[in-house]
């Protein structure tokens, strides 16, 4: 196996660095998680620096790369920045409408990205009533005698629901009930007639505003649909393996800049003539925490190195999410630990990127729901290799 990194991607991560050195100084990151938002400069400079365009095809305005090359710019991404920003967000939107919408839609989404660096559309995927239990979704559209849609329900913890002009909604077609699995996508704007939102307030993850979107007798076209009919949750569900996978990346960038910290502070801290980093239980934190870091980087790029030929990563992607982001939250609260006191007061950034990585286990399906996954395809594989005699 090689591990070295090739001169361009050298060269990429240091852009990223000079990037996040010069936008997200702590003034600035401190501003974003009291007002809730981050400066248009940032996104528009993050655009001109091209690591929006990252993985888009070339003939749509992209620069394509592989997937291991943009999880190494994610995890540099907030490592050198040490917030919880919404910067790669146009990579998840923009992989879904590449891939499945109309060449108008394509072209619409890629204009408004260059034209403001702001994703065109947020995922509208979660329900009060059905997080991890997607059958339970009833948000529903109903095809009306005039060949239009009426759109009906709720949706909540959309990301930026409130600050773009569009989202992308998984609806049921024509029936609530728990026995249909027949959903669409469609990509509607978020001032069109009968659609509101509420905000969500959250404890970490400030500067990404969260909110609950209602969608009452909203009416749909064809022009409207993102994809094949019926097969909407389908095709969210394919892009959520590179999700969950990017996720963590961005997870193990934040704990990185959390180790830093605390070893730095470790170092400096004097406690009985000494500094703390001599002390056996502060040396057993840092170990602890470099394991889980090489472990979640080690099992990253494995898996992105799967997606990027072709090898299914259906049980790889559930043992990276459940494993990476809860061990990277495990990493975090260890370096809260090392600070101490100060670590839970604002005037350092650790207890910021502690409570930003616990949000982070939520995110494209929680640890029970990545066992579940993952135990099912374990069995399925460990059958698959048995020999045939019985067990011994």
């Amino acid at each position: 196996m090689d591990f070295a990194m090739t001169d361009e991607q050298e060269l990429l991560l240091e852009s990223v660095r000079e990037f996040c050195d010069r936008y997200f100084t702590e003034d600035v990151i401190k501003e974003m998680y009291e007002t809730g938002d981050m400066p248009d400069e940032i996104a528009e400079a993050y655009r001109d620096a091209g690591f929006g365009l990252m993985g888009i095809p070339e003939e749509y305005g992209g620069i394509p790369c592989d997937k291991v090359t943009l999880g190494m710019m994610i995890e540099e991404l907030y490592h050198s920045s040490g917030c919880n920003h919404i910067l790669y967000q146009n990579s998840l939107t923009a992989f879904d409408i590449v891939e499945f919408g109309t060449p108008e839609q394509i072209q619409k989404y890629m204009d408004a990205y260059m034209e403001t660096g702001w994703p065109l559309c947020s995922l509208s995927i979660s329900e009060p009533g059905a997080g991890s239990d997607n059958r339970n979704m009833s948000c529903t559209a109903k095809k009306q005698d005039d060949g239009t849609y009426r759109l009906n329900g709720q949706k909540t913890w959309v990301t930026m629901g409130a600050k773009l002009p569009y989202t992308i909604v998984v609806a049921k077609d024509e029936d609530p009930s728990r026995e249909n699995d027949k959903m669409s996508l469609w990509m509607i704007e978020m001032d069109r007639q009968g659609v509101s939102t509420a905000g969500l307030h959250k404890i970490g993850q400030q500067c990404i505003p969260f909110c609950e979107v209602y969608f009452d007798d909203v009416v749909l076209t064809e022009e409207d649909r993102v994809g094949t009919p019926g097969e909407g949750f389908m095709m969210v569900m394919k892009n959520f393996e590179v999700e969950r996978a990017l996720l963590v990346a961005e997870q193990l960038g934040l704990a990185q800049a959390a180790m830093e910290d605390a070893v730095t502070y470790a170092n400096q801290r004097i406690a009985f003539n000494k500094p703390i980093a001599n002390f056996q239980m502060t040396q057993e934190k840092h170990t602890e925490m470099e394991i889980r870091l090489q472990n979640t980087r080690n099992m990253l790029y494995k898996t992105l190195w799967e997606l990027d030929n072709d090898i299914s990563v259906q049980l790889d992607s559930a043992l990276l999410k459940r494993y990476g982001c809860t061990e990277c939250f495990n990493v975090a609260d260890m370096a809260l630990s090392i600070f101490g006191g100060i670590g839970y007061t604002t005037e350092v950034r650790v207890g910021r990127i502690w409570a930003d990585c616990r949000g982070n286990l939520f995110g494209g399906g929680t640890p029970e729901i990545m066992a579940y996954i993952a135990g099912r395809q374990v069995a399925k594989k460990y059958r698959a290799e048995a020999p045939s005699s019985e067990c011994r």
